[in-house]
């Protein structure tokens, strides 16, 4: 009886070190230089409805269930989605523009699991006619989830998505 209790308070002792070591926030982003002027790179990223033609996550799942509310490219247009086990179910709330300088909205993650994140958009410009956009997100790693960070990185999850829109975006308006 005696070993049990020593193994259960190792075991509590661990999970308490390892919250403690775990990582608490998470910050990933990628950028791309495109070849267009920024005012109408920046129009273009306004519309969570244009995000599809360029988000990689729209690729995973084509029959992804969307809807809209609110005016499209404005504070407070919330995009909805429900889809396959590779998307999940969330939505996306435009929550601050910065005119022609940055957008930015929250994530909420409902499926699989819940979680909220900030998601930004930068568009500055290189020269004339070339623009740069960073497109990040960051957030919080509650426990558990922290923990399990100790082992994995959402910059390696989620970082070749960020690269692939990206890539896709410039693609669609170097057109």
């Amino acid at each position: 009886m005696a070993t049990l209790l020593y193994i259960l308070g190792g075991l509590v002792l661990l999970i308490l070190i390892m919250a403690l070591l775990a990582p608490k926030t998470y910050n990933v982003s990628r950028s791309i230089e495109i070849g267009k002027p920024k005012p109408e790179v920046f129009k273009y990223l306004l519309s969570l409805k244009k995000m599809d033609e360029w988000s990689p996550w729209a690729k995973k799942d084509p029959n992804m269930k969307k809807t809209f509310t609110g005016n499209d490219g404005e504070v407070g247009c919330i995009s909805h989605w429900i889809g396959n086990k590779d998307v999940g179910e969330g939505e996306q709330e435009i929550k601050k523009i910065m005119q022609g300088e940055r957008i930015e909205s929250e994530l909420r993650f409902l499926k699989p699991w819940k979680s909220t994140s900030d998601c930004y958009l930068d568009v500055d410009e290189v020269s004339k006619g070339s623009t740069k956009v960073t497109w990040g997100f960051s957030g919080k790693n509650k426990f558990p989830m922290s923990i399990m960070m100790l082992f994995m990185s959402m910059d390696k999850m989620v970082g070749k998505d960020f690269e692939e829109g990206l890539a896709t975006l410039k693609s669609i308006l170097e057109k």
